[in-house]
């Protein structure tokens, strides 16, 4: 990858064939979006293929998780929100293990993409618009409406709360996709000042050597601590992304 840290969001094309006419490009991008969908999917039809009654320990795992997301589901969007737990788990799955395949080195971090995480969240806004016509009508733009305020501000208030509901999709873009690049630029910039000042301790002879050794501990207990944090945050935003997801759509189903 050399030493410019952005070149690993760098999109390059892996593969080119053609499917019922239609010529088709596979970049690394797309390549590791699939990969990610057939682990999640293999991984879970593994685990859940016997359905013991004292589960072993990739049914608890996946059994964990889905309680997991069945709780912040309920939790956030109350009982009517269940029927959203599909969604939201399979969407936590995508966005998870994107995130923890990006950390494999030579690997690629799809949701570093804008476009990538854009899809994901104009699907969340859709959706939200969709199913909030679909159960209250037209009074679901009744909640741009503030209620109870001066006649006078009321049309400037309800511009303002256009404007935030508009701007969800963006937030949801940019979070995840910048603390995304954020963490790996940060690991690329780490581990490459480490390889160039190792290098220059070594040109100073037996201390030089001494002094790798040394630092070789260090910097390993640096860069071990950086990845395990990196893979919280991995975990973190796929969290932060789906319960922002259940929040917006609770407004369609109480039009908070």
């Amino acid at each position: 990858m050399g030493m410019d840290p952005l070149k690993q969001f760098k999109i390059e094309k892996v593969a080119e064939f053609d499917v019922l006419g239609q010529h088709v490009v596979m970049t690394n991008q797309s390549l590791w979006m699939l990969i990610s969908v057939i682990a999640v999917s293999f991984l879970y039809a593994f685990a859940v293929r016997k359905k013991e009654i004292v589960p072993g320990r990739m049914q608890m795992l996946a059994e964990l998780t889905y309680d997991f997301i069945y709780g912040m589901v309920k939790d956030t969007t109350g009982s009517s929100g269940l029927k959203f737990v599909p969604f939201v788990f399979t969407l936590f799955l995508f966005i998870a293990m994107i995130n923890l395949f990006g950390m494999i080195p030579g690997s690629y971090t799809s949701t570093s993409q804008v476009f990538v995480t854009g899809a994901m969240a104009m699907t969340v806004f859709f959706m939200v618009v969709f199913f909030g016509v679909y159960f209250h009508g037209i009074k679901f733009f009744g909640m741009f409406w503030p209620k109870g305020a001066p006649l006078a501000i009321a049309p400037f208030i309800m511009l303002l709360e256009i404007m935030s509901f508009v701007a969800r999709p963006a937030t949801l873009t940019i979070r995840l996709c910048a603390n995304m690049m954020a963490g790996h630029i940060l690991i690329k910039v780490v581990a490459t000042f480490i390889v160039m000042f190792m290098a220059a301790i070594g040109a100073m002879g037996i201390i030089g050597i001494l002094g790798i050794g040394v630092m070789s501990i260090v910097t390993f207990a640096m860069l071990t601590a950086l990845t395990l944090l990196e893979v919280f945050v991995a975990v973190l935003q796929a969290y932060i992304f789906t319960v922002l997801a259940c929040v917006y759509l609770n407004d369609a189903l109480h039009l908070h």
